[in-house]
């Protein structure tokens, strides 16, 4: 059993004949009979710790997942958007990490996820004459070189005119050359759910809305948990040979729970990012700046820029942090340095916080933490992991099956995840030499095609066939247009989502990339979708004013000078899962 965050989840793990995991539907969700006493059967099949599921697919175990909330609905929907090894990590002496990640990076962009896991290019601007050059030159091509097979091209040394060609919107001053390389980046939401997905198509049951509110034992084990229905209230209980601790933030909460003395601790840390314009910087190429604690960076996003990151100690509520105007001072202070035109709050589209999972050490600094994971084995049944970073989700996985795997009475068979494509890879890159004979078949542009391609890969049929009987839904979402209002549709109806949030937030990033944050469009989406969702005329209403309210807070904490008084703003919001219950106090 798999425990995910958001004060979550439980994964059980069982030899085969066991009575926890249900079969697959046609689009890759679990039906209730999978947790016989849990109810809301569109609740179906989370990164780091949603690998787990499919990584233990393969090895022939019955395996069940439960989530609080929504999948990606804690930090891995609030990354800087890199599937990357980490270049900084290169100065930190992490060398295992970084060539690890850039292995995981590799096999994505060529076998697991190339629909989601794309290249993109960086301009790293140098600023000193004599010293820099060359150390940042040797440690780039290090970087290239771990990185093993190459899907990206090498890095390439460029003048100060040369950078400036390639990014004219930065200041001459700002540089005196630079040096180009290439990365990748992902939609890291969509990619949650897709390993959620996968893993639900080889058999896993998953559930979201299930919150972990106890264990049960048999002697001096853990035999399973006991969960709590985050829509009606309703408990179950899940058991299995061995449960997986893999809640990140949470995991010392969940850790209390279980009554054991944890192996390790975790640190929350911070990272604020902003969304603008796509024309208020004018670069060909993603940039990367050096700061005095780390690093910032300014990644195309579609029409838009999201620049980031701080870090920074956070210790109020794990579900939901909240950026602060400081933060935002932060960040515009450090871009603007480079800019040419430089930019203020109005230009801003969106503000996103999040939290990173890592392991406690000795510095005070969350910056200088490890990015490194670790998993123990905390009692007979109970294994915790912690730490890592989204890239290496899959090596994460593998590592906690191992070590669940002592408390599995079968033979648990090695691991082939490093060969099982997500759902949607298969067949994508010869449905992106159709794009043109696609969009002719359903009436779309063919750079609607390639934007609908490169979130679907090949389930991009499934999801347009559902506007078959009803053309209209091939309309863009009206104050969304980016959105096809069949994409708010196939989300609830295929991709687990069950409130309106879920799909404005995650299955679809609207509400980060318009400035109105998905409120103007909320009521149409949510007449979209309750149909699917078996939602009344007073639900939808109650849908709408959760949203509504969200935005409000979020936008109205992100004007308070300090964490406390933003959060203190943020979680006065109503949540959507009306039944999730507070945390296990932990002095932190």
């Amino acid at each position: 059993m798999l425990i995910r965050r958001q004060l979550t989840g439980a994964c059980v793990e069982q030899a085969i004949g066991s009575t926890v995991s249900g079969p697959a539907t046609a689009q890759g969700c679990v039906g209730p009979a999978g947790i016989r006493a849990i109810r809301h059967r569109r609740r179906r099949w989370r990164s780091r710790r949603l690998g787990h599921r499919a990584r233990r697919r393969h090895p022939g175990l019955r395996v069940a997942l439960v989530e609080a909330r929504d999948y990606a609905s804690g930090t891995s929907s609030r990354s800087s958007k890199m599937f990357h090894g980490g270049l900084r990590y290169l100065e930190q002496l992490e060398f295992g990490l970084v060539r690890e990640a850039l292995r995981e990076r590799e096999l994505s962009l060529s076998t697991l996820a190339p629909h989601l896991v794309k290249p993109l290019q960086f301009l790293f601007p140098i600023t000193h004459r004599v010293w820099e050059r060359p150390y940042m030159a040797a440690g780039i091509f290090l970087y290239d070189t771990m990185g093993g097979a190459k899907s990206v091209p090498a890095q390439k040394h460029l003048t100060r005119s040369g950078a400036l060609r390639l990014a004219p919107g930065l200041k001459r001053s700002s540089m005196v050359g630079g040096i180009r390389y290439y990365d990748t980046v992902v939609d890291d939401a969509r990619h949650t759910m897709t390993v959620a997905r996968t893993a639900a198509h080889y058999g896993a049951v998953v559930r979201t809305s299930t919150q972990v509110v106890g264990f049960l034992r048999e002697a001096d084990r853990v035999s399973g948990v006991r969960v709590r229905d985050s829509e009606d209230g309703s408990t179950a209980e899940v058991r299995g040979h061995v449960v997986i601790n893999a809640t990140g933030v949470w995991t010392d909460e969940i850790q209390a729970l279980s009554n054991q003395r944890g192996r390790f601790r975790v640190r929350a840390s911070k990272g604020v990012h902003i969304v603008v314009p796509r024309d208020r910087v004018v670069s060909e190429a993603a940039i990367i700046l050096r700061t005095e604690k780390s690093v910032l960076f300014v990644i195309p996003w579609g029409n838009h820029w999201i620049i980031g990151t701080t870090d920074t100690d956070w210790n109020l509520d794990l579900a939901h942090p909240a950026a602060t105007k400081a933060d935002i001072d932060y960040i515009l202070g450090h871009v603007n340095k480079v800019l040419v035109t430089p930019l203020t709050h109005d230009d801003i589209d969106g503000v996103y916080a999040g939290l990173r999972p890592l392991l406690a050490g000795e510095s005070d600094e969350t910056s200088k933490l490890s990015r490194e994971h670790a998993v123990a084995r905390v009692a007979p049944g109970l294994v915790a992991i912690a730490g890592g970073k989204y890239t290496t989700y899959r090596v994460m996985a593998e590592d906690a099956v191992d070590m669940a795997s002592e408390d599995i009475p079968a033979r648990v068979a090695p691991s082939i995840t490093e060969k099982v494509p997500l759902v949607g890879a298969d067949g994508y890159f010869a449905l992106v030499n159709q794009t043109t004979a696609v969009g002719e078949q359903y009436g779309l542009h063919p750079y609607r095609v390639k934007h609908l391609l490169d979130r679907y890969g090949s389930l991009i049929h499934e999801v347009l066939e559902l506007a078959t009987d009803t053309p209209e839904l091939l309309q863009p979402i009206t104050d969304a247009p980016d959105y096809l209002q069949v994409e708010a549709v196939y989300a609830a109806a295929a991709e687990g989502a069950l409130h309106l949030e879920d799909i404005l937030a995650r299955r679809t990033r609207i509400s980060i990339e318009y400035a109105h944050r998905g409120v103007n469009c909320a009521e149409q989406v949510a007449q979209l979708v309750a149909p699917v969702l078996g939602w009344d005329a007073a639900t939808v209403d109650r849908e709408v004013e959760t949203y509504r309210a969200r935005v409000e807070a979020e936008v109205h904490s992100q004007a308070e000078p300090d964490d406390s008084a933003a959060d203190a703003l943020r979680a006065a919001a109503p949540e959507a899962r009306a039944e999730i219950l507070e945390p296990v106090p932990i002095s932190r």
